[in-house]
């Protein structure tokens, strides 16, 4: 019996082990054989990316950038977690965003109150827009997947809206940029000047955070339990006592108030102020990101790191007269083989344990009858 744990064991480290190889092995062959149907040579491509990448500012932009990614993914990871499509995260972290821009600028408290007090903000908006899509799939039936697509397009309605002169925003730049009013500078947030390489957004800190928050509540508590419970199957979740319909919404409402944390690095470390210009599309890439760490913290983390050394690396490539649809090409191709090879992974994983199971059945069942003829 040990040994058959040990095999068992080993098998599947080398099943976790095969996957992401073979969706590395199989997103470089395919991204390869892009890049040379463009007529350059993907050798040349590739080591380009990786000197880039490697140099000491790119270093520092790909952190920054896997900041705001990390946390994306986390949001999208916690709906998926309760198997909800939180499509809606985009808009809830560019409402959350606006409307702390819009405290922030108007706070004259010291920066210790101010800066809580807009993650505070950020946090209960990105809740509140997501609490709706909950609130609607638990009392109406409504699929979480339209009505966060609808709310996406009503967020960037309100913003829109409120975003002119006169109303919450104002001229900037000799009247060039519409945006919020400035935050003072005792609420940037703090950041780590690296030097020649440039400056490191310090709210890398709360994404580590909320990293481990992420795993310790959902690996380690009841909350956790019930929550994976409910996402593998609600029947199951109901004959054990847990409510499915609010699980569901507070599953939400957790997410979107991870959602709000998004904009934060942009808003408290570059911007530090919300204009036409703000930073959109993350929730979609959180998406993405989330797909590619399997829903695990170190995993997502991996994601956002890779995301940003890609965007970094490709947006390179085009000046040196590579085609700069290629960003995207890669990012499918990666996002596919990642789903793919660990589909195929899980699939085999799953036949070679019912081929065990069988045939430990079989063992147990011609034991008796050969004590038998023994005897």
């Amino acid at each position: 019996m040990k040994k058959l744990t040990q095999r068992i064991d080993r098998e599947r480290l080398l099943l976790g082990i095969a996957a992401p190889l073979l969706a590395i092995v199989a997103a470089l062959v395919v991204t390869a054989l892009v890049i040379l149907a463009t007529g350059k040579n993907p050798g040349s491509a590739f080591s380009d990316m990786l000197t880039y990448g490697s140099a000491s500012d790119s270093q520092v932009y790909i952190l920054n950038k896997a900041t705001t990614y990390y946390l994306a993914g986390v949001a999208v990871a916690i709906g998926f977690r309760m198997n909800l499509f939180n499509i809606g995260v985009d808009g809830q972290y560019r409402i959350a965003a606006f409307f702390a821009a819009v405290l922030g600028g108007a706070l004259t408290v010291p920066g210790w109150i101010a800066i809580p007090l807009i993650i505070l903000c950020a946090m209960a908006t990105g809740a509140l827009w997501a609490a709706i899509a909950g609130i609607l799939k638990v009392t109406r039936g409504v699929s979480e997947v339209i009505s966060t697509i609808m709310l996406n397009s009503i967020a960037t309605a309100i913003i829109a809206f409120l975003l002119q002169p006169g109303k919450l925003a104002e001229l900037q730049s000799g009247g060039t940029v519409i945006s919020t009013t400035p935050l003072p500078k005792s609420s940037y947030f703090f950041s780590i000047d690296t030097g020649p390489a440039g400056v490191l957004w310090g709210f890398i800190v709360i994404a580590v955070l909320v990293g481990v928050a992420y795993w310790f509540v959902l690996g380690r508590t009841k909350f956790g339990f019930d929550l994976r419970t409910v996402g593998q199957s609600e029947s199951a979740a109901t004959a054990s006592g847990v409510s499915v319909k609010k699980m569901v919404a507070t599953s939400m409402v957790i997410s979107g108030a991870v959602a709000g944390l998004i904009g934060m690095p942009t808003l408290l470390n570059d911007s530090h102020q919300f204009s036409n210009d703000f930073p959109s599309g993350i929730g979609f890439t959180g998406i993405a990101i989330a797909l590619l760490g399997r829903n695990n913290p170190v995993g997502i983390a991996l994601g956002a790191l890779l995301w940003g050394f890609l965007e970094r690396t490709t947006n390179h490539l085009e000046f040196e007269g590579y085609d700069k649809e290629i960003l995207g090409v890669i990012q499918g191709v990666i996002v596919l083989c990642v789903v793919i090879a660990y589909e195929v992974v899980r699939r085999y994983g799953l036949k070679r344990q019912q081929q065990r199971v069988g045939a430990e059945l079989a063992a147990q069942a011609a034991a008796p009858t050969l004590k038998q003829e023994v005897a």
